[in-house]
């Protein structure tokens, strides 16, 4: 296993169709994206039960070759969707979350590959104008009303499989690289243990091959503000009043989990939200960091579902790779060469389980290459730091 360390300046970046597409000549792509829907009569999930009419928005930067060999998966993390790159305004500033790698000349270069990512089943982002997904929000078409609760629990392998419908649809039959961050790394690490004759290189960055009791716990964590919102009610609450309040602290929980100690303290001091108002003299009065933490929250709580939420964390706890019984077993399935990018301040993965996965894939003689990424932010460097492995990213998908 390689190990590296590398040390650079911290750049931070904000946060329909069906069938065989032709395949055409490599044309420079401009950074414009077209969403597009993905939809399936019926898929049945791990556990057995039938989604019928599932959908899935879609997007893709660059050009498929003739060969359908230069396709890169990206999957995207727990609130995050398939804007991995570029913007839906071509009069706007790009949107995708990991702009710093993928574009033209870029190290996920669209003049050389066709970079391509899809919503997730139950995505957070539900009522984005700009996501397709399917989930407890979505009309059950048997009883047309909201599914609820009554939607199946589904897997980062349902995810997969999903995945794999929308690729085959474009004649895609193997990848050249799956590459995702947090949760997409656990769907990179499911692609390249499922299938490892159809991933030709694995990049999964700041997740590991399980979700480890830490994991498990802190998953938890961010459902239980949802439960306790009497709002929630049970999950039936379309008809009425949505858990909000719920949602936000849930949200909340998922920022602050997701930064790192040193952010906050670098960021924020002790400032006070309100420079006229003192929390030794008011009890209402807040910390800067409290009231940036529930501005985020807030903002993002319009776009996402609460009870989409509760079925990520599911699905994110059942993580084990090769959805089986033995880690060693799922992770001995990878054959792909491995890049594994991670954050040694991460609180949502701990390094030392990446570190072991690394280990697993490495056993029967896997390469594996193992590197740092620097920064402030913990977990969310695995976006916001993502250039620091610009070269490295650039040698590996050659």
């Amino acid at each position: 296993m390689v190990l590296k360390q590398r040390h650079s300046l911290l750049t931070v970046v904000t946060v329909t169709s069906l069938g065989l597409l032709a395949a055409s000549p490599l044309l420079a792509w401009d950074g414009v994206v077209e969403k597009q829907t993905f939809e399936m009569q019926d898929f049945t999930t791990q556990g057995g039960e039938t989604i019928p009419e599932l959908a899935v928005g879609w997007e893709a930067y660059g050009e498929l070759n003739d060969a359908r060999d230069n396709a890169i998966l990206i999957t995207h993390f727990f609130s995050g969707t398939s804007n991995a790159a570029g913007r839906y305004d071509p009069d706007g500033e790009p949107t995708g979350y990991w702009d710093a790698i993928i574009g033209p000349g870029k190290p996920l270069d669209t003049d050389e590959y066709y970079i391509i990512a899809s919503d997730t089943l139950v995505n957070l982002n539900a009522h984005d104008p700009n996501v397709t997904t399917t989930g407890p929000a979505s009309i059950n078409p048997d009883t047309g009303e909201p599914w609820e609760m009554d939607f199946p629990v589904v897997t980062i392998r349902d995810f997969v499989e999903v995945q794999r419908a929308l690729l085959e649809s474009q004649g895609i039959e193997s990848l050249h690289a799956v590459m995702g961050a947090s949760m997409g790394a656990l769907q990179a690490f499911e692609w390249a243990s499922a299938y490892p004759e159809k991933v030709d290189r694995l990049i999964p960055v700041i997740g590991g091959g399980v979700a480890d009791p830490w994991l498990l716990a802190t998953l938890s964590a961010w459902a239980a503000p949802i439960r306790l919102d009497a709002n929630w009610n049970e999950g039936d609450y379309y008809d009425g009043e949505p858990p909000t309040d719920g949602l936000k602290e849930a949200l909340k929980i998922v920022t602050l989990n997701a930064n790192h100690w040193q952010w906050a303290n670098e960021t924020f001091n002790r400032d006070w939200a309100d420079d006229e108002r003192d929390p030794a003299q008011d009890i209402n009065a807040r910390y800067a960091i409290e009231q940036t933490l529930d501005d985020v929250a807030a903002a993002r709580a319009e776009l996402s579902d609460a009870n989409h939420l509760l079925y990520l964390v599911r699905a994110n706890q059942l993580f084990m790779a090769g959805h089986g019984d033995s880690l060693e077993e799922g992770l001995a399935a990878i054959d792909a060469p491995t890049l594994m990018l991670y954050s040694e301040n991460d609180l949502v993965f701990a390094p030392e389980g990446v570190r072991r996965t690394a280990e697993l894939i490495e056993a029967d003689g896997t390469e594996v290459t193992l590197e740092t990424l620097e920064g402030n932010r913990g977990h969310l460097d695995g976006v916001v730091a993502i250039d620091q492995a610009s070269e490295t990213l650039r040698e590996f998908l050659k």
